[in-house]
């Protein structure tokens, strides 16, 4: 918390006065950024490594579920109907929704499920002996949680406030840290502590590669956000575009047990320009007997050139199709869904990447990027060393704090400095910018000032304790 208000320098010292002024008002507010930022980012970080590392944990973790022996010569793989009466007979009051292939000869195939409450569960099925395996739901699994924690700390709306709101003052964080490492080459030299000099340098080192990545997935995951990601889609709406892969509406079922990484697909509702088109539908005979089933929708998908494995989201009801979602985990490029009538197997509608609007396709390739995903190994190694990079820097930060705080007094050791608005009005305009761009960040910002001016000036002990210039 600081004081951003100050006046003019009128001496002949104006310049390096100014320069001096920056770098202590913009370490100050990295200082007190982190201590919002740092909690918030080692959830993230580690929350994402456990997420890009999901295909590696979980069948370790659940191998009876997720595992299956290696088939032998006289063992024939069960039709995925076959496997799909299996599952409804296990679980007789649950309704099949989705279903997806195994992704190896030596994996199961998964069936999702919505319990009476409303609640998911995911079957496992051998497919070489249409064995139910075992389910579990996915919210409770390792990655489940991650996934929860990684979007809303598990506290919903709140916490989701609370993600964007470290995001918003980690970008800051990241901005003033290069400042910081590139105007502070001399005070680094003068630093008297050789191991505080090398955690400094070490942090700044890292920091400079870090920073880069960091701020690329900061940008990639506001989309997902409460309040800049829903007012961002509502402007786009207003232009008629988006900024999500949302086909014409196939009347299917998917859960949100489905990956992260399928295309979002299966909305009900006719979004963004597409209000003239016919929501896809089967056409029932006069029977209203199903001719079509799993089986049948994977092999129409198949000669349409999707990628395995496949996920096929069921009918909804008598009205409703197969929609088969193509393999495009490497590839958001890839990304496309064919709806097949359940009745006829007829092709009633595809929708993929080059149906979406621009915005959507730099979303798509940005989530894709966000997960770590899109350009294979390479992707997921850079991930990796983001995510373990992250967690260097929010352990070397308060560390370098602790190592320079003030002993025996009752104080935080916060640098002295205030940012010269004054003297520099571009730097006013990028803070204001930058609060109408980030309305969560602009707000806390203007919460901060309040504090500073209503209480740390007016308390002296609560000042000395935050280092009031």
């Amino acid at each position: 918390m600081t004081d951003v208000l100050t006046s003019t320098p009128t001496n002949k010292e104006r310049p390096d006065r100014q320069n001096a002024g920056w770098f202590r008002a913009f370490w100050r507010w990295h200082f007190y950024a982190s201590f919002l930022v740092v909690p918030i980012l080692l959830v993230l970080a580690s929350t994402g490594l456990i997420y890009l590392l999901r295909f590696q944990l979980e069948p370790l973790l659940h191998a009876d579920l997720m595992k299956i022996e290696a088939a032998s010569s006289s063992q024939i793989r069960q039709p995925y109907a076959a496997q799909q009466a299996a599952v409804e007979r296990a679980y007789p009051d649950d309704t099949v929704v989705s279903m997806t292939e195994p992704s190896t000869a030596d994996r199961s195939t998964v069936f999702s499920l919505t319990e009476i409450d409303g609640s998911t569960r995911d079957a496992y099925v051998n497919p070489y002996g249409a064995e139910v395996l075992g389910s579990l739901n996915p919210d409770t699994t390792l990655s489940g949680y991650a996934v929860r924690l990684h979007g809303e700390l598990m506290s919903g709306r709140f916490g989701d406030l609370v993600i964007e709101l470290g995001a918003c003052w980690a970008i800051v964080m990241s901005l003033t840290g290069y400042y910081l490492f590139l105007k502070g080459r001399k005070a680094r030299r003068r630093q008297a502590q050789r191991t505080a000099k090398r955690l400094r340098m070490r942090h700044g080192l890292v920091g400079s590669f870090v920073g880069v990545g960091l701020l690329g997935l900061l940008i990639s995951g506001l989309p997902w956000t409460g309040v800049w990601g829903e007012q961002a889609q509502k402007l786009a709406t207003v232009n008629d575009t988006s900024m999500w892969s949302l086909d014409h509406g196939a009347l299917s079922d998917p859960t949100s047990s489905l990956d992260e990484s399928l295309p979002h697909s299966h909305a009900t509702d006719v979004p963004w320009a597409m209000g003239e088109s016919p929501v896809p539908r089967s056409s029932s005979d006069e029977d209203g007997v199903s001719v079509a089933n799993v089986d049948t929708a994977l092999t129409v998908a198949d000669r349409e050139g999707l990628r395995h494995p496949m996920t096929v989201a069921l009918p909804a009801d008598e009205a409703g199709v197969f929609s088969v979602i193509g393999y495009a985990f490497d590839a958001p490029s890839d990304e496309r869904t064919v709806h097949v009538d359940r009745y006829g197997g007829e092709v009633v509608s595809s929708y993929g990447f080059d149906d979406y609007p621009l915005l959507a396709k730099v979303v798509s390739q940005g989530i894709g990027l966000h997960e770590g995903r899109s350009l294979g190994l390479v992707s997921f190694w850079g991930s990796l060393l983001m995510c373990l990079g992250v967690m260097f820097m929010c352990v070397t930060g308060p560390l370098m704090w602790w190592r320079r705080r003030p002993r025996g007094t009752a104080a935080m050791g916060a640098p002295r400095g205030r940012l010269p608005l004054r003297a520099s009005p571009l730097l006013l305009v990028g803070l204001i910018g930058l609060g109408g761009l980030l309305p969560v960040f602009g707000i806390s910002v203007l919460v901060v000032l309040l504090l500073d001016r209503l209480v740390l000036r007016r308390i002296k002990s609560i000042g000395d304790f935050f280092g009031v210039a």
